[in-house]
């Protein structure tokens, strides 16, 4: 799984009167969780642009005043009209725990269903997996070659080493739909 490093340093003040004084000379007020004790730290907001606006999913490397911890990003807050960041909330990973974590679907290949004139269509854009942090996946691939005009792919067929699927198995991930010209034409065939 890629990484992506922040660097940030420890909050001294907590409160709103704090966390307000951040935001107005450019920094962002965050917490990460999950390990021995909380941290409140900021990070400058021009830091994570390229982490919060791109579909990809990291492990982010967080640097607070030179000790590092290896977290995920766990919850974001925006300003409901500006859309600024307002917090940001991390969650420590460990090398020897399992970690859940939402990862995106990429379909691979060319479906029978389409060729046949169907609709391809992604039912779940990013789905919840569990596993070591060694074994997470950047994205889900997901053949869809053999698939035929309407028929699916559930969660409960997907399979990846050292990886479990939290959504439900009977949950569609991909179908290809029947079109108006794929029934006019097995109308046709009969």
């Amino acid at each position: 799984m890629q990484t992506f490093d922040i660097k940030g340093t420890k909050r001294v003040a907590n409160g709103k009167k704090a966390a307000k004084a951040l935001r107005a000379n450019g920094q962002v007020p965050c917490i990460i969780y999950g390990g021995k004790e909380p941290v409140e730290f900021a990070v400058p907001e021009s830091s994570f642009r390229n982490l919060i606006y791109t579909p990809n999913v990291y492990i982010v490397n967080v640097d607070i005043d030179g000790v590092v911890k290896k977290a995920i990003l766990k919850d974001i807050q925006f300003h409901p009209v500006t859309e600024k960041i307002l917090h940001v909330d991390f969650f420590e990973i460990f090398d020897d725990k399992p970690v859940a974590i939402a990862v995106p679907v990429k379909l691979v290949g060319n479906s029978e269903g389409v060729k046949a004139g169907g609709k391809l269509q992604l039912e779940m854009r990013k789905l919840s997996i569990k596993g070591l942090p060694s074994k997470l996946l950047d994205v889900l691939e997901i053949d869809v070659t053999n698939l035929g005009l309407g028929k699916v792919i559930k969660v409960g067929e997907l399979k990846y080493e050292g990886i479990e699927i939290l959504n439900a198995k009977a949950a569609v991930v991909v179908a290809v739909k029947l079109t108006r010209a794929a029934i006019a034409a097995q109308g046709e065939a009969k």
